[in-house]
């Protein structure tokens, strides 16, 4: 018994398969990676008996704000993220147009004749359009970042990440931007709306998520469906 009607049946199979994964891949956000970075290991200086405080080699101020500036320094950031837009446009057009016309004399033509050589034509044309677009995004909640990398200028770019597990879902909270020291509030804590390149992004995985996404038979018919 041959085998070979059946080979492309099973490369169509497998086609379909790897198109199919291609479509499940859900859309994701470029966060900063990696979301947490240990600090560089200094080495400690040989101490140096001269009677002063200061000491060069490890010198970090006694007194000072409690603020993140280093790699591996904590930042807590509240997301305050809110967004909407709304487009209204309204179209009106009309256009109306008449056109008599009548003969009173031809020659080799009764009057009585003449009387019923005449047209009329009108037309008439409008149009109305309305369209309306709104949107609304609200996003809000608090994730404590860590500090990944340090600018020339002195920019914090922070990342974090945070996992909460519950049965059998997990939620998963991403978190990354760039950071001036300058808007870093009191407690050590700055809002997402004064960092730039904000990037985040709150994901389910597990049970609930399963429910309610598509089977992937199902995706695969509703991305080659023409309607």
């Amino acid at each position: 018994m041959s085998l070979r009607p059946a080979l492309p049946l099973a490369s169509t199979l497998m086609a379909s398969l790897c198109l199919t994964g291609c479509f499940m891949t859900a859309p994701t956000v470029d966060v900063v990676q990696p979301t947490q970075v240990r600090p560089v290991p200094v080495a400690i200086p040989v101490p140096v008996n001269n009677g002063s405080l200061f000491q060069a080699a490890g010198y970090r101020p006694l007194y000072e704000t409690p603020r993140a500036r280093m790699v591996g320094d904590i930042l807590t950031v509240n997301i305050t993220e809110k967004l909407s837009a709304k487009q209204e446009s309204v179209s009106s057009i009309e256009k109306k147009g008449a056109l008599d016309a009548s003969i009173t004399a031809a020659p080799f033509v009764r009057a009585d004749q003449i009387s019923k050589l005449n047209g009329k034509a009108s037309s008439s044309n409008k149009f109305d359009g309305t369209g309306s677009t709104e949107a609304t995004n609200t996003f809000s909640g608090t994730i404590t970042t860590t500090v990944v990398e340090v600018l020339p200028n002195g920019h914090l770019i922070i990342s974090g990440e945070k996992q909460i597990g519950l049965n059998h879902n997990v939620e998963t909270l991403k978190f990354s931007g760039q950071v001036d020291p300058i808007n870093i509030q009191p407690g050590n804590s700055v809002s997402s709306s004064a960092i730039a390149n904000v990037r985040v992004q709150h994901r389910g995985r597990g049970q609930q998520d399963q429910a309610q996404g598509i089977g992937w038979l199902s995706r695969f018919f509703l991305n080659i469906s023409p309607i």
